[in-house]
């Protein structure tokens, strides 16, 4: 059964249910959600959301330049939903996470990586952007994460591609609610499925395609590479994902709120 949710105005959401467990089990379906970009959403869309699937809470992580450029989007106009602006606030593009920082210094290996050797490449380059929206906006990634345990309806977290921000999003997401490593670097991955799509919808706005066209499409994949170094950064230095969250405010409460919504 497929994870993907059938929008004409979003290429690349889906549902975080359906993925494997740690003991064995499956997360649970229709209760939180992943996309991309939601400025063309359409009608029939907003029914679909709302109607079907009740949809309640919106995580926006797009910066504050990209919803001014934007537009919040016509979610913002049905009153059973909520909106929760949380930017991450480490585009490494001008606008967007299309695009991360490739300016000399843009990393700070000795903060973002534990190894005695840095060799600025791809994969580094993108774990430590990665690792930048833990480590300049750490509470927007708890905010976000408790934001999608509200036992309210369906909760739909999403950026601009739906790749990168909403990607470490439902990474932590699925960690805490007991997804193997394997299926939380399938979902991740499953972005490249519609990587073509994402791209296009992107350069039809101003405000995303000089980033998109500054670097070869192949470039925007994301590889199963990308967020397995960056857990692997968050095993190293912080004992997994939850040692961090733990160390920012996070509580078994929130713990089991979240698996809540994730496992039962």
């Amino acid at each position: 059964m497929t994870r993907w949710i059938d929008l004409e105005g979003a290429v690349n959401a889906r549902d975080l249910g359906g993925l494997p467990t740690r003991d064995g089990g499956v997360t649970q379906r229709g209760r939180i959600f992943r996309a991309d970009n939601l400025q063309g959403l359409t009608p029939r869309d907003v029914g679909l959301l709302v109607g079907e699937l009740k949809l309640r809470h919106v995580v926006d992580l797009r910066s504050n330049a990209e919803v001014s450029l934007e537009g919040p989007g016509p979610l913002t106009l049905v009153p059973e939903v909520r909106h929760h602006h949380l930017t991450l606030f480490a585009e490494g593009g001008r606008h967007t996470d299309v695009e991360a920082d490739t300016a000399p210094g843009a990393i700070d290996g000795d903060r973002v990586l534990p190894w005695a050797e840095r060799v600025l490449d791809e994969e580094l380059r993108v774990t430590g952007f990665y690792f930048g929206y833990l480590r300049d906006r750490p509470s927007a990634v708890v905010a976000a994460l408790r934001t999608m345990a509200l036992d309210e309806g369906a909760a739909l977290v999403h950026c601009a591609a739906g790749k990168d921000r909403t990607g470490v999003l439902a990474a932590l997401a699925l960690e805490v609610a007991g997804a193997t490593r394997e299926a939380i670097v399938e979902d991740y991955v499953a972005t490249g499925e519609r990587l073509e799509l994402i791209l296009t919808r992107l350069r039809g706005s101003d405000t995303y395609r000089g980033d998109l066209d500054s670097r070869p499409a192949d470039d925007h994949k994301p590889r199963a590479k990308y967020i397995e170094q960056f857990l692997d950064v968050l095993d190293d230095r912080f004992g997994g994902p939850m040692g961090w969250l733990t160390q920012h405010g996070w509580t078994t409460t929130d713990t089991e709120a979240l698996r809540s919504r994730l496992r039962d």
